[in-house]
């Protein structure tokens, strides 16, 4: 049954009016009528109608893109390929209004709440298809607002995609409200960075790991370790460090790594901006790369070939996984079998990595 505006001022207990200030915010309301007006909202699941209300049941021809941050090459390579099979940038007919959605870039900033907000206002605005970028949260309970907030997108008509991004519940038969999940193979990428260390002799490896609530981080952390494993070496010994996906986080982790053993002779890092950050933190240290500590990242970002010396990494398909998410959000492909594809992984030998010294 169709969830009304009457029905949200019934539960919020104000006129019809006041809830239309609220979602239109052209009127000033209150601070707790707004909230108790925005909880009813939530409470009910409320579609609010635009203009064309006799086309209600329709979607619009707004695309959501999520990310966690827009500043991040990571996200804003994938989004930016998305966005040129949304927006007609490339190929005949570029320029005119035609089957072209707008694509709108929504930036979570990571936060859980944020992530459940965009889903909730393209749901809202009848978005014609939704991607999400990146690994996911680990929380059972956010996992399952997610899912239920993109199921109530699916039956509204909007395509979701998943870019980069386990699918729902790993495991599952299908994608359920998913048209597709385009899942990188961090795992396999982890163990080969690490395996092609330990095969120059590393036995001392320092890993500086994402966030440990991200999907990514533990994908990439489960392959470092299966290569330790298989070296014959302890897959953590304390020499892994936790920290943001940033610069900063791998000079701070580095220092660290350190400082919990000085015998240390490679640092594997969770993506390459924290690459970064562990070789100005060596040579700060006067350690010089790779013949005192070798150093590999992961995704070959594109200033990964112009650090010096260029970066051992595992390249994604960054630009070509994004582009294939936006056509599938345009139906312009067909989904994979069974709604997932694994994405490969391929590991890049620079000159950031040597033979162990000692």
């Amino acid at each position: 049954m169709t969830v009304t505006l009457a029905d949200v001022a019934a539960r919020a207990r104000v006129s019809p009016a006041t809830v239309s200030r609220v979602l239109n915010g052209n009127y000033p309301v209150a601070a707790a009528t707004r909230e108790r007006v925005l909880r009813a909202v939530d409470e009910l699941d409320y579609v609010l109608n635009g203009p064309a209300s006799a086309l209600a049941a329709a979607t619009s021809d707004l695309v959501g893109i999520l990310v966690n941050d827009i500043a991040d090459p990571f996200f804003g390579i994938m989004a930016g390929a998305a966005q040129s099979q949304i927006g007609g940038l490339e190929g005949a007919g570029a320029g005119r209004a035609g089957g072209e959605k707008l694509a709108i870039v929504c930036n979570t900033g990571g936060s859980p709440e944020r992530e459940l907000t965009y889903l909730t206002l393209l749901q809202r605005q009848r978005a014609a298809a939704v991607i999400l970028t990146g690994g996911a949260i680990e929380d059972p309970e956010h996992s399952a607002l997610v899912a239920a907030k993109l199921a109530k997108l699916a039956d509204g008509g909007a395509r979701v995609v998943l870019c980069g991004r386990p699918p729902l519940a790993e495991g599952a038969s299908g994608p359920g409200p998913v048209v597709a999940a385009l899942a990188f193979d961090n795992r396999g990428g982890g163990r080969r960075l690490t395996g092609h260390l330990t095969a120059l002799g590393h036995r001392r490896i320092g890993y500086v790991a994402g966030p440990e609530e991200r999907t990514t981080t533990r994908h990439r952390l489960e392959g470092h370790r299966e290569a330790m494993a298989a070296a014959g070496l302890p897959e953590d010994d304390g020499l892994t460090v936790h920290g943001p996906y940033d610069r900063r986080s791998g000079y701070d982790a580095t220092l660290e790594l350190l400082r919990r053993d000085p015998r240390l002779t490679a640092v594997v890092a969770a993506n390459d901006t924290v690459a970064l950050g562990a070789c100005a933190a060596l040579r700060d240290r006067g350690l010089r790369i790779p013949d005192d500590v070798s150093v590999a990242g992961f995704d070959d970002l594109p200033f990964a070939t112009d650090t010096v010396p260029a970066l051992t990494t595992v390249r994604l398909p960054l630009y070509e996984a994004g582009a294939r998410a936006g056509r599938l959000a345009m139906g312009r492909e067909a989904a994979p079998p069974g709604g997932i594809a694994s994405v490969p992984a391929e590991l890049m030998v620079r000159g950031s990595t040597g033979v162990a010294r000692g």
